[in-house]
């Protein structure tokens, strides 16, 4: 869904902006995400308990008739009709943070995920009142599930906390086009997924919309993730929890390089979007590490060391797509450069593609995403050994407001074309396309320094002809450029005669 459709999201945003008064962006997103949560829990169990209040056979407190329909079991006290009857008195915080932890206790899977610090002195209790009176429709009754309501107010209010933390809302956000993007190259339909630092999970989510899009089977696909932020884990958890995807995402935040919980696993897809740049990522204490097949990452940068993580982590025929910053193609620091030509001569390097600026609310940094495989030969694809393609995206996108980019559907379909035609996945025939793709051999980076910019391998795209012969055009211009001159020497002149005319001599 584009940010820049105004639907009922963004109606929603705006009251829910109004109320968050002077309160930090970063805490009243957990304000806000719990409450949804809350709310979406509540609605599919209330809908469910109706349903067995009006079953003479049934009873409607029996924990195992939601388990049977994957329906969170609500106590009483964690009820939305209960909570909203008490939206206006002054204990509300307690009250909801008494839901959290009592919905906490019934479902094991949430443990530890759900918010409770809504008593706190510093939130205003009459604002959470009116934030609770927001949540008026339902989000988690069947007819809402099947249309995602909740999903679409998530990862529109994702997307706005995003915008609004700035710089650090790219911890948990990776704007929606981009995790497309990802997604419909790597299409990931059978196999296991995997996202080393997976924020929010908004990898996983469209993973399995992809999934849906193409009648795969929701089944088909293992999801497993590591997140260290412990904020944005319980954003993850419960992402995952609303849209019903069983993801392991490890017990509990843990920093990836060094507590991998998921320490024996061969991924058939990774997706990711590793924070850019992080130069106090503990690179002097993982020196000897067994991941560093290619070379030593430098201690200051862990662009390489996420690289590297993720390689180890891919099955013999896996492939991964990730981001990163555009320097990580051209980077000369010895160590990095090692690494890329030891994966470049691997023949590891499948694709690079640079994007346009402006797609990410946290940086201005420029953008390109790396895809990586085992196996350019893998079954029911064209042999592309010694091959990697160059896409450059830079021209795509349009402005969906003032700052921000976004990539079209159109966009996504230029790009994913070349890709998969060049891999031999679609009906189409590869072709170089002066300006915008070309498959280079290894021999042509080599001669290249290694340096992946697809700026260097995809030429200028010729400028259309206009009809207009080179004589006529040069006649043209130069006889513009002499009436210019002789305008602007007539100004002279004018100018020169007035200031004689009142005593100034030039």
């Amino acid at each position: 869904m584009s940010t820049a459709s105004i639907g009922f999201e963004e109606k929603l945003w705006l009251m829910a902006d109004k109320l968050r008064g002077s309160m930090d962006a970063s805490e009243y997103k957990n304000v806000v995400l719990g409450l949804l949560f809350l709310k979406y829990v509540s609605d599919a169990f209330e809908e469910k308990h109706n349903e067995l209040s009006q079953d003479e056979w049934a009873d409607p407190e029996d924990k195992d008739e939601y388990a049977a329909e994957n329906i969170f079991w609500v106590p009483k006290d964690a009820r939305w009709s209960f909570v909203k009857e008490n939206a206006k008195k002054p204990e509300i915080g307690q009250i909801i943070d008494q839901a959290m932890i009592s919905i906490e206790k019934e479902n094991d899977s949430l443990r530890g995920v759900l918010p409770k610090d809504f008593a706190r002195p510093a939130l205003d209790k009459t604002r959470l009142g009116e934030t609770i009176d927001l949540f008026s429709f339902k989000v988690g009754d069947q007819e809402s599930r099947s249309k995602d309501v909740l999903g679409r107010v998530y990862e529109y209010f994702l997307s706005k906390f995003a915008s609004a933390e700035g710089k650090n809302g790219g911890e948990f956000y990776t704007p929606t086009s981009i995790v497309k993007l990802l997604v419909k190259m790597l299409e990931p339909y059978k196999g296991r997924v995997y996202d080393p630092c997976c924020g929010s999970g908004g990898m996983f989510v469209q993973s399995e919309k992809f999934v849906e899009e193409h009648q795969g089977r929701l089944g088909d696909i293992a999801v497993y993730g590591q997140e260290s932020n412990p904020t944005t884990w319980r954003l993850c958890k419960m992402n995952l929890a609303i849209r019903g995807i069983d993801g392991n995402i490890g017990e509990h935040n843990a920093d990836t390089f060094h507590k991998d919980l998921h320490k024996g696993l061969k991924a058939d897809y990774i997706l990711a979007n590793p924070p850019f740049n992080i130069s106090d990522w503990g690179g002097e204490k993982l020196k000897e590490d067994v991941r560093w097949s290619y070379g030593t990452p430098p201690v200051g940068n862990a662009n390489y060391a996420w690289i590297q993580h993720m390689v180890s982590k891919l099955a013999p025929s896996g492939t991964a797509g990730f981001v990163l910053a555009n320097g990580s193609m051209s980077t000369s620091t010895a160590s990095e450069l090692e690494i890329r030509r030891n994966l470049i001569e691997n023949d590891l390097v499948e694709c690079i593609v640079t994007l346009p600026g402006q797609l990410f609310y946290s940086t201005q940094i420029p953008v390109s995403l790396w895809f990586v495989t085992r196996n350019k030969a893998a079954k029911g694809q064209r042999d592309r050994k010694g091959e990697i393609l160059f896409i450059d995206a830079r021209k795509l996108g349009y402005m969906a407001d003032r700052t921000h980019k976004e990539l079209a559907i159109e966009d996504i379909q230029k790009v994913t074309e070349a890709y998969h035609a060049w891999r031999g996945t679609n009906e189409q025939s590869y072709e170089n396309i002066l300006g915008f793709c070309k498959a280079a051999t290894l021999e042509e980076v080599k001669g290249n320094e290694y340096i992946l910019s697809p700026g260097r391998y995809v030429g200028f795209e010729d400028l259309e002809e206009d009809g207009e012969p080179f004589e006529e055009k040069m006649l043209r211009l130069t006889t513009g450029l002499s009436e210019q001159f002789a305008k602007s020497k007539s100004l002279e002149d004018d100018i020169r005669r007035a200031l004689e005319g009142i005593g100034y001599g030039i």
